[in-house]
C-alpha cells in the first residue's frame, strides 16, 4: 500500500510560480510511475501530467505544456510539479497519484493523496 502526501499548494497572483511535492511511502517508490492530476470547482478531475517509474519518460496535458514541468527524486521517494505562469484557470486542487504501469498513470491510477488547494487569483 503506497501512502501520497502532497504539499506546496497556496494562494499566488496571475504568473507566478508554485512548486507542488508529493512525498511517498509504504512502497518502492522508483517501482511505481507517478502523476498529477488536479480538480476545479464544479469540474471533474482531470490529468495533468505523468512521468514513469525512472523519469526517463513525461507527459503533459496539452493545457500546461510548457508552463508545466513533472519530475521526480527517487532518492527522496517525491515527485514535483514545477508551475509556472499560473493562469486563474489553474485555480484546482491538485491531486498526486501512482501506478505501478506507466501506461496506466493517466487513465487509471491505483493510489491518490488527499490534495493540495492552488488558487490562482487575477
Amino acid at each position: 500500500q503506497v501512502q501520497l502526501v502532497e504539499s506546496g499548494g497556496g494562494l499566488v497572483q496571475a504568473g507566478d510560480s508554485l512548486r507542488l511535492s508529493c512525498a511517498a511511502s509504504g512502497g518502492t517508490f522508483s517501482s511505481y510511475a507517478m502523476g498529477w492530476f488536479r480538480q476545479a470547482p464544479g469540474k471533474e478531475r482531470e490529468f495533468v501530467a505523468a512521468i514513469s517509474e525512472r523519469g526517463l519518460n513525461t507527459y503533459h496535458a496539452d493545457s500546461v505544456k510548457g508552463r508545466f514541468t513533472i519530475s521526480r527524486d527517487n532518492a527522496k521517494n517525491t515527485v514535483y510539479l514545477q508551475m509556472n505562469s499560473l493562469k486563474p484557470e489553474d485555480t484546482a486542487i491538485y491531486y498526486c497519484a501512482a501506478h505501478d504501469r506507466y501506461v496506466y498513470v493517466q487513465s487509471k491510477p491505483a493510489y491518490w493523496g488527499q490534495g493540495t488547494q492552488v488558487t490562482v487569483s487575477s
